[in-house]
């Protein structure tokens, strides 16, 4: 019963408040590009790509939702806080989320495995099995290898 109460008299944190489903997965993008502890140009750039092309944002739209994105990934403790409202999205757009998380990890040039056990994490809570991430994976490599 306290803590009900407790819970309810707890501000919470705006990555815990409900949010678009492009902002959750801006949100992810940013954490992916955080997760190895170096958050870079390219990777921001290539996150701002990703929303002009998935959601027809302008670049004004964009630019936006990656201000509040990168905001929200600071704060937030975890990536359920944005996997529960992208889980929202046809699996087909959870699948292009993942490929999307991909581009951005790879956008740098540099492979961790931290990386990469962030990607199997968030794939697992989007409901994204393995050989589609695998997939997903080889479409990122082909994208970046070819410049496009």
């Amino acid at each position: 019963m306290m803590k009900s109460l407790k819970n309810l008299f707890t501000p919470k944190t705006p990555a815990e408040l409900p949010m678009p489903a492009e902002v959750a997965v801006g949100a992810l993008l940013v954490e992916a590009a955080l997760v190895d502890g170096v958050y870079v140009n390219i990777e921001s750039d290539m996150i701002a790509e990703i929303l002009l092309e998935s959601f027809e944002f302008d670049a004004a739209r964009a630019d936006a939702v990656l201000a509040e994105a990168e905001t929200l990934a600071e704060e937030a403790v975890g990536s359920h806080q944005f996997t529960k409202h992208a889980k929202r999205l046809a699996l087909t757009n959870r699948i292009k989320v993942v490929e999307a998380i991909y581009r951005v990890i790879l956008s740098d040039g540099e492979r961790s495995d931290v990386e990469e056990a962030y990607v199997r994490h968030v794939a697992g809570l989007l409901h994204v099995d393995d050989v589609s991430r695998a997939q997903a994976r080889q479409r990122a490599e082909a994208r970046i290898s070819s410049g496009a």
